[in-house]
């Protein structure tokens, strides 16, 4: 029996956050059939019904990323679990490695490489800017590495890399070309077989409006040629005939792209749990934007994103980086001298209940990032965030033209600017 005197067990009440209106970097609200999807009853992973869903997902994002590449799947984690399955897989200690480094996320991608084991080349420019193509070309031509590693959207920066060309860039060179699109899939365009994109992973919390946990990538043939010739099956689970591949055994057994491939195959060899919930998610994810229609989805994210900085100019605010090279689906935006950063974001969270982000590194405090992404991509809630900024950041001394930032909004949905 327990001691009379023993603490009572510390017991919190049931889960009731305040609503949020998720308007940062990510993540961003959910949509509602998502949450419903995710109470759908579990399977187990080997069940028919199960397996069955384990193949729609491959369909559905197919269609998503725009290729026919079979192995289109998903890993479970958050988008750096994908990002992590693909380099650990694709690079043997020694490779060189060139990264595309525009931003937070292109140093994410230097770190995971070396400690793959890559000798990591870095292509560097300005925060706020990207790179023609002729200057990663060049850089390819002269440091031949076996794989580039690029971001597409970083939102640290809120700048998109151009990817039309690098895909050729790296064929004409024999070079892999791996990209993160976790902050653009379903927002912007990425054709990964029209742009000759070898990898490219991503994940649910961003523009697919889901919950983080879940990231889906995509690999053709050129990628599994490579990461094959490091199979191996762990003992076990060996079939019998089972011989290893001659190159050196992938460090991850997690994420260890070959044994992957053959849970999702055909031969459903045994791997880990699929997260049935997340699963469900993600297939409920691809849907929703397959039924809106890819182009009515793109159409929606640039449109949502133009009248938000419609009215932040009209606000007299300065909007950050190249606006040639701006991301479709997250903001940047100088914050005003004259103002707490932190004091206006707490105004806006508990007041209104909005949150927008702020930076990293050297942009801490300097841009706020105002992402419209997913379900949060509407008129009604670009209003109510121009609206709330407006009044935050005159309660704490920056006055605009009153009105004047939601006219600009209405314009740009009106068709008048």
């Amino acid at each position: 029996m327990p001691s009379s005197d023993a603490p009572a067990p510390e017991i919190f009440k049931p889960l009731d956050p305040a609503p949020r209106l998720l308007m940062g970097p990510g993540p961003v609200n959910v949509y509602p059939s998502v949450l419903h999807a995710m109470a759908t009853p579990m399977l187990g992973q080997f069940d028919p019904q199960f397996t069955a869903y384990m193949n729609e997902v491959m369909v559905l994002y197919r269609q998503v990323f725009q290729t026919k590449n079979q192995w289109t799947l998903l890993i479970n984690g958050t988008a750096r679990a994908g990002i992590e399955a693909c380099l650990t897989s694709m690079i043997t200690p020694g490779d060189k490695v060139l990264v595309l480094n525009f931003g937070r996320f292109g140093h994410l991608l230097t770190e995971i490489s070396e400690r793959c084991g890559a000798t990591v080349v870095t292509l560097d420019t300005a925060w706020g800017t990207v790179f023609e193509a002729d200057q990663v070309r060049d850089a390819i031509k002269q440091h031949r590495p076996q794989i580039v590693a690029t971001v597409h959207g970083d939102t640290s920066t809120t700048m998109a890399q151009p990817l039309a060309e690098i895909g050729a860039a790296c064929r004409e060179f024999d070079a892999l070309l791996y990209v993160d699109a976790t902050a653009t899939l379903g927002g912007m365009e990425i054709d990964v077989d029209g742009w000759q994109l070898d990898a490219v992973t991503s994940g649910l919390q961003k523009c697919l409006s889901g919950p983080p946990g879940s990231s889906p990538i995509t690999i053709n043939q050129r990628i599994v040629d490579v990461v094959m010739r490091r199979k191996h099956i762990e003992e076990g689970i060996r079939p019998a005939g089972y011989q290893a591949a001659d190159g050196q055994r992938i460090q991850s057994n997690y994420f260890d792209l070959p044994m992957l491939l053959d849970y999702w195959g055909p031969q459903r060899l045994n791997h880990h749990t699929e997260s049935t919930s997340m699963l469900y998610a993600a297939r409920e994810c691809a849907r929703v934007i397959l039924s809106q229609g890819l182009q009515t989805t793109f159409a929606r994210h640039k449109q949502a994103s133009t009248a938000l900085r419609a009215g932040l100019r009209a606000m007299g605010l300065e909007l950050y980086g190249d606006e040639n090279h701006r991301m479709d689906n997250v903001t940047g935006v100088h914050i005003p001298s004259a103002v707490d950063s932190d004091k206006v974001r707490a105004e806006m969270l508990v007041d209104f209940g909005i949150e927008i982000g702020t930076s990293f590194g050297s942009l801490h405090g300097v841009i706020w990032r105002i992402g419209t992404m997913g379900y949060v991509c509407s008129k009604p809630n670009i209003l109510r965030c121009i609206s709330a900024l407006e009044a935050a950041l005159r309660r704490n001394g920056y006055v605009a033209p009153p009105g004047a930032a939601v006219d600009a909004v209405y314009g740009v949905y009106d068709g008048k600017k």
